[in-house]
């Protein structure tokens, strides 16, 4: 049911008085006269769009059509008799016979009224249903021939049928009560309509239902079930009709609830106001008596003042009120000046130090050495130290231990992925949502100005059209200006230089030039075996025996079955693969112990594949069957490995061909090497043109890895060596260094990470530029047990040292 129900429309109101002679109500005489009326059987035909015409209803249309008002005055002027039927698709303009639904309703015009803006409105009543056999003619309105249908009379006697309606004259009186949209006058025309058979048709046409529902009971010549379709859709409705009800009565409730907490809201502050308790005097006077007792500079105190007083003139309802109170809290809450009081027992320090972490001896000594200045000093700038190296060797770490020695706070600010200069420096405080940047953040989370703060994954920063925060970092990490490091949102300086600031980095390469300089760089190696062992007994094994709730007493891994799940189980040079490899040992007894299974305390080497499955080969080293397979060692951000160079040789006209996803430099290397070898053909015994006679193909396995870098040339020299005289390599050798085309054997980096990957792969022995040998000096003898380094300066005694006189099996011979 609708607002269709328009007392308007039923003469239960009065918009002039000649309106009052239409009453929809019909006797049962009136009733009868129109199942039994006559029409003729060819008359003009009116569409309508949105709406169904019953049989004895009376509803208003307005007509806009030229052919619908055209239609209209011929019928009104002759015997007022019309044919309506509804349009199957409403945005159809100009309706043709087609369009059109095939039952219809006859009906005759009651009133016709001009409306101010050309259209006319029509009121019509419906007289007998029809159908729509033909359509006679089209211009200049629709006629159709039409077969009036039988009307149905209503069951005498009949409980099921009265039972329905009644329902429905309930149904219809309870949605008219309920519903806010319907006069309460609609109820007088439901009661006092006696006839079922107008009943329903009165229903249908005002019911809450869609054109094509409401055709479909027109449609129905069975009273019956038309009688029971307008019942369920009445049903419907009701129900719909009392959930919106409940709905807007539970709004009501808690909007009358909202209300009246403000009204008493009010209340309490007039009554404050009253007793000179306003709250917004408090929150000024509340901040008023913590700055006396801040130890800021006069500059500071000075604007916080003049703040505090714009706060004091601000509106308390006003958004600016709250922007204002915020800023003034966080100039309270910074630590202005405060400062811990370092521990500097150096003795203590030390302990601490070794405690927390196995090796690392550069990175403790460095340590160690800005507290020995900290303490003969007392007071200096606090250096910016970089610790960079492979993940999982302990960079991030090592700032609690520094923290914990010093005494200091610590906090830690992950810069990974941060794209935004606002992240750094802050957003001005006039923007919606402003907030300070994450250093000065950190920094009222510290409560100190002096913090030990690790500036994690400094590498990843990126840069973006909102800024470069690397750039902004500049600041923040130049002991020379972060004393007045300015926040956007303090809109004050602020002084940083007694922070000890530590970042963290993988790969030093995608820090900025200034940026990087601006640290004092400290590598964090990557660990060997022995060390390996040592931190998973000391460190790793108790924390996951402490994490998954089990004793000590409950499980015991010895040395031999550590060395064997980190040569098998793991391949990184830090130690985040082999705590995940040992949690997984751990994971495994505490089952055990929840499923009261017997178990031996000691996990043997022989246990792990029944535990982690079966692990790796220790060695991926190839051997020296082949000519021109050469081993050389590699530097990567997760550590170091070794990487297999692989020549081979096909008639052609000396064409050079490259694969393995190499970076430029390695391409440069190979075309240095070749170009090398032959103006030095006489050193490896070959004649000037052989090289003119084959095509050369090398290739660097794992294709799908990019790799770049100096290390590989002399590599890739012996290489080409090997392939073209068909002599074996040495076996379990490899190599790294740069050359020339002079034929020298420049240093390279990350010489520890590649010794590291040697051991692994069970190489023997190594060839380094001489320059190197001072990296090895600062390794642990002990860690360099079973290799033997040959130090060179020129490629003359790389291939001197790396090929043997001894021809490979199957040798080729290349003239």
């Amino acid at each position: 049911m609708t607002d269709i129900f328009d007392k308007n429309l039923f003469g239960m109101g009065r918009p002039d008085d000649s309106d009052a002679e239409f009453i929809p109500l019909i006797t049962q005489e009136e009733e009868d006269d129109m199942h039994n009326a006559k029409f003729p059987s060819d008359i003009p035909i009116l569409p309508l769009r949105n709406n169904v015409l019953f049989p004895g209803v009376v509803i208003p249309i307005t007509v806009g059509r030229d052919k619908s008002i055209e239609l209209i005055q011929f019928a009104n002027q002759s015997d007022k008799v019309v044919g309506v039927i509804s349009q199957k698709n409403p945005d159809v303009e100009n309706p043709k016979g087609e369009d059109l639904h095939k039952i219809g309703t006859v009906a005759t015009i009651l009133r016709m009224l001009k409306m101010p803006d050309g259209t006319s409105t029509v009121i019509i009543q419906g007289k007998r249903r029809f159908e729509l056999k033909e359509v006679t003619q089209e211009i200049p309105f629709l006629r159709g021939k039409i077969e009036l249908c039988e009307e149905a009379k209503a069951p005498k006697k009949n409980k099921e049928f009265t039972a329905i309606i009644q329902s429905m004259k309930e149904l219809s009186l309870k949605i008219i009560k309920d519903s806010p949209n319907i006069p309460s006058e609609a109820q007088f025309a439901i009661k006092n309509i006696d006839s079922p058979t107008f009943l329903i048709n009165f229903i249908s046409s005002n019911m809450n239902a869609d054109v094509a529902t409401k055709q479909k009971m027109l449609n129905e010549m069975d009273l019956k079930k038309r009688a029971m379709a307008v019942l369920q859709h009445l049903t419907i409705e009701a129900q719909q009709l009392e959930m919106r009800n409940e709905i807007q009565t539970r709004v009501k409730i808690d909007l009358d609830k909202q209300q009246r907490e403000y009204f008493l809201n009010q209340q309490i502050k007039t009554i404050q106001e009253e007793l000179g308790g306003n709250p917004q005097e408090q929150d000024v006077e509340r901040m008023r008596e913590r700055a006396k007792k801040k130890k800021w500079s006069k500059k500071v105190d000075e604007m916080f003042q003049k703040e505090l007083n714009r706060l004091q003139r601000s509106n308390p309802q006003g958004a600016e009120y709250t922007v204002q109170l915020n800023y003034l809290e966080l100039l309270l809450d910074l630590p202005w000046d405060e400062y811990t009081i370092d521990n500097l027992d150096l003795k203590r320090a030390e302990k601490v130090l070794e405690r927390d972490h196995y090796g690392l001896e550069k990175v403790k000594k460095r340590i160690l050495e800005y507290l020995a200045v900290l303490k003969l000093k007392k007071d200096m700038k606090s250096p910016i130290l970089c610790f960079y190296g492979p993940p999982g060797v302990g960079k991030t770490s090592l700032g609690k231990s520094i923290a914990e020695a010093l005494g200091r706070k610590y906090v830690r600010m992950s810069l990974g992925g941060i794209h935004d200069e606002s992240e750094i420096r802050g957003h001005r405080k006039t923007y919606i949502g402003a907030m300070p940047g994450r250093v000065i953040q950190n920094i009222k989370k510290a409560g100190t100005s002096n913090p030990v703060f690790v500036l994690d994954e400094i590498d990843k920063i990126s840069r973006s059209n909102h800024g470069d925060p690397s750039s902004a970092m500049l600041e923040v990490l130049d002991p020379e200006q972060n004393d007045e490091f300015y926040d956007n949102y303090v809109e004050a300086e602020y002084d940083l230089s007694k922070v000890l600031f530590i970042a963290t980095a993988n790969d030093l390469s995608t820090i900025q030039g200034p940026l990087r300089d601006r640290m004092e760089l400290i590598e964090v190696s990557g660990y060997t075996v022995e060390e390996k062992i040592e931190i998973a007994k000391r460190h790793l094994l108790p924390n996951q025996i402490k994490e998954h709730g089990i004793k000590k007493s409950d499980i015991s891994v010895g040395k031999a079955t550590l060395e064997k799940l980190i040569e098998e189980y793991t391949h990184e040079s830090g130690v985040r693969g082999l705590d995940k490899a040992v949690a997984k040992l751990v994971r495994n007894r505490a089952r055990q112990i929840a499923m009261e299974e017997e178990f031996k305390k000691t996990i043997s080497a022989s246990d792990l594949v029944d535990i982690m499955g079966p692990g790796r080969p220790k060695t991926k080293y190839i051997n020296n069957d082949v000519a021109g397979v050469v081993t050389g060692l590699a530097w990567t951000a997760m550590g170091g490995d070794i990487l297999f160079i692989e020549s081979s040789l096909s008639k052609g006209k000396g064409k050079l061909t490259l694969t393995g996803n190499l970076g430029d430099v390695m391409k440069e290397s190979a075309t240095i090497a070749l170009q090398f070898l032959k103006s030095h053909h006489d050193w490896v015994g070959l004649e000037a043109d052989v090289f003119n006679n084959y095509d050369v193909h090398m290739h660097v396995p794992e294709g799908a890895t990019p790799k770049d870098g100096p290390s590989a040339g002399i590599t890739m020299l012996t290489s080409l060596a090997s392939l073209f005289t068909q002599r074996k390599v040495k076996k379990n050798i490899a190599m790294t260094g740069e050359i020339t085309l002079r034929g020298d054997v420049l240093p390279v980096g990350g010489i520890k990470e590649k010794i590291l990957a040697a051991k692994r792969a069970n190489i023997k022995e190594i060839i380094l530029c001489e320059k190197n040998k001072q990296d090895i000096d600062e390794i642990q003898e002990d860690y360099l047990t079973g290799l033997t380094f040959h130090y060179v300066s020129n490629m003359r005694e790389v291939l001197d040292i790396a090929l043997t006189k001894q021809k490979v099996k199957n040798a080729i011979e290349v003239k």
